[in-house]
């Protein structure tokens, strides 16, 4: 550009943008009315919605590496546990809540104002924009970064003329008035511009939806049983603002069987290859119409407005348990929870109804131990853990404890710990009284408490239940921004203007040139193209010999920056 002043026509040309003008301070008046005004432009700037932006993804960093409230309640109590010191700390701050907490809103808050206050007046003048015709050409078009001219001896109206088919031609919006042709191109510059601050928005706005009026809950089912999605019957429900108990889709599935399957052999063994269950369903109060489907890795069943998906699985070892009257106290299975990529799961057996002991005195039953798909040899190397997740072979390693359970305390007990406060851990021949189990093989209790029979065992999966209206948005504004955000960067914003008019030799001076918002090839290559396809209506023709010393002016001249088109340069010159 040059440093020369310009009229107005000329810095209209250079503005290729919709986007709000900054300042550096208040530009109102002063006092009160004037600063607002200077915070709410500050406040709707670029800048300052994209620092609300970076602060909101740190500020999303605690709450993925500090247990929720909404999410896991249990988890949160036991990290509390461990972590005394600084739970009080951690509680004014809100870091067990973190995505309802009133730092994170007012983030939230700020960057929804910031956008909306930006998309609203930027929207508007691109409106305008594209309303309005493109700027009429500078008075000096030699100013322009872009340039070429020559004479021709076509008319200056027909010159004109094709140039504007030409650009039409080549998409370009133009306009012929005043004796030149103006043309503008690139305005899915701004729209990918507007597109991505628009799809921002969508993303937080889904993301703000998702949080008022979500739910999920968590149900872990053994094969052969069946589950009703009510709050009685979930292991655990999160409800939200706008989704609450009874919100929840009526629908149920009985899980008939379970699917899994493993690499045997290679440096992958003991990798899934498949985890599916194999389901039937019912929708409504009628739950005797089932329909049969199954549920995978990723490939969740939809009923309604709900989503369930497979996120676990694990064994349950099926024993029975008899008192001293060699009656049957207990039968069933129990699920037992993973603890490593073996699938070595830990579990607990609690027998509420097993009677009296020995002695005629009230009494109740509790197993603790260790269920091993593939039990190894000896556990003198490993320990009791498990060599490959499927059952290949079985084992059910468990210790027994008598005297009270506590369960009818009315105080809420974990189904997978064992209170054994007010239980004594069985003895037998001094020590601590345990047994391993394969499948069909008993154990004699000692002290005369009956007996324990492992049975065999049957799989389970656990099943997430969720019900999130905004992913869909938040999905779409995510692709809706990377797309904007693609056009914002390639698409260019350009300006090409076309003047011909007649000098006082009888020649036509057609000038043509060019402006971008940024510096690129682009620009001079579309001008190279339309100047030549214009030779077509408006030849070049070189200038006539100087009646003295003759002198051959060039045909075109196409530059990158300002130069004179009338007259040569003095090859002798030293200037």
């Amino acid at each position: 550009m040059s440093d020369t002043k310009t009229g107005p026509d000329t810095a209209d040309a250079e503005r290729l943008t919709s986007a709000p003008e900054e300042s550096d301070g208040p530009v109102v008046g002063i006092g009160i009315r004037g600063w607002m005004l200077w915070m709410w432009r500050q406040l709707t700037s670029m800048r300052v919605a994209l620092i609300l932006l970076f602060l909101l993804s740190l500020a999303a960093i605690p709450g993925s590496l500090i247990p929720q409230t909404g999410q896991n309640a249990f988890k949160v109590e036991q990290w509390k546990a461990a972590h005394k010191g600084v739970t009080p700390v951690y509680e004014k701050l809100q870091l067990f809540d973190v995505y309802s907490s009133v730092w994170f809103s007012a983030i939230y808050i700020l960057l929804f104002v910031s956008l909306a206050g930006c998309i609203v007046p930027r929207t508007w003048q691109f409106v305008g924009v594209l309303r309005a015709q493109p700027p009429a050409a500078p008075r000096v078009l030699t100013r322009m970064p872009v340039y070429a001219a020559w004479h021709t001896g076509a008319d200056p109206k027909a010159v004109n003329a094709a140039a504007y088919r030409l650009l039409k031609k080549r998409g370009f919006r133009a306009n012929l008035a005043g004796g030149a042709v103006s043309s503008e191109k690139g305005y899915l510059r701004e729209v990918g511009n507007l597109a991505f601050h628009l799809s921002l928005f969508a993303l937080l706005a889904g993301f703000a939806w998702a949080s008022l009026a979500s739910g999920s809950g968590g149900k872990l089912v053994v094969e052969g049983q069946g589950y009703s999605n009510t709050t009685t019957q979930l292991d655990d429900f999160t409800g939200s603002a706008f989704y609450t108990a009874e919100d929840l889709d009526a629908f149920g599935f009985k899980l008939d069987g379970f699917t899994a399957k493993y690499q045997t052999s290679g440096d992958q063994a003991g990798s899934a290859r498949e985890f599916t269950a194999h389901i039937r369903y019912w929708e409504g109060a009628d739950a005797t119409r089932l329909k049969t489907s199954t549920i995978s890795v990723n490939h969740p069943l939809e009923i309604g407005s709900s989503k369930v998906f497979l996120i676990g699985h694990g064994y349950a070892p099926v024993v029975t348990v008899r008192n001293a009257k060699n009656e049957i106290v207990y039968r069933g299975p129990t699920a037992f929870l993973p603890q490593d990529g073996n699938l070595t799961s830990t579990g607990v057996i609690k027998v509420n109804d097993y009677g009296q002991d020995a002695g005629g005195k009230k009494t109740q039953l509790g197993f603790s131990g260790y269920f091993l798909p593939t039990a190894p040899e000896s556990f003198e190397k490993t320990g009791p853990i498990s060599m490959f997740p499927g059952a290949a072979d079985p084992m059910l390693v468990l210790t027994a404890y008598a005297g009270d359970l506590r369960s009818d305390a009315g105080v809420p007990q974990n189904v997978y710990q064992l209170d054994t406060k007010a239980m004594t851990q069985l003895q037998q021949d001094g020590t601590i009284a345990r047994a391993r189990l394969k499948p069909g093989q008993g154990w004699t209790l000692p002290d005369g408490y009956g007996s324990i029979t492992f049975d065999g065992y049957q799989q389970w999966a656990s099943f997430n239940v969720s019900h999130r209206p905004g992913n869909a948005v938040a999905l779409a504004g995510a692709v809706a921004a990377v797309l904007g955000l693609i056009g914002s960067l390639f698409v260019q914003r350009r300006r090409i203007w076309v003047r011909a008019t007649a000098g006082p030799d009888g020649r036509t001076l057609v000038e043509v040139a060019g402006l971008a918002r940024s510096e690129s090839a682009k620009t001079a290559e579309e001008l190279a193209d339309l100047a030549v396809e214009l030779q077509d209506d408006a030849p070049a023709i070189d200038a006539p010999e100087p009646a003295t010393e003759p002198a051959t002016e060039p045909a075109t001249e196409l530059s990158d920056g300002p130069s004179d088109p009338v007259t040569p340069a003095d090859p002798d010159s030293k200037e």
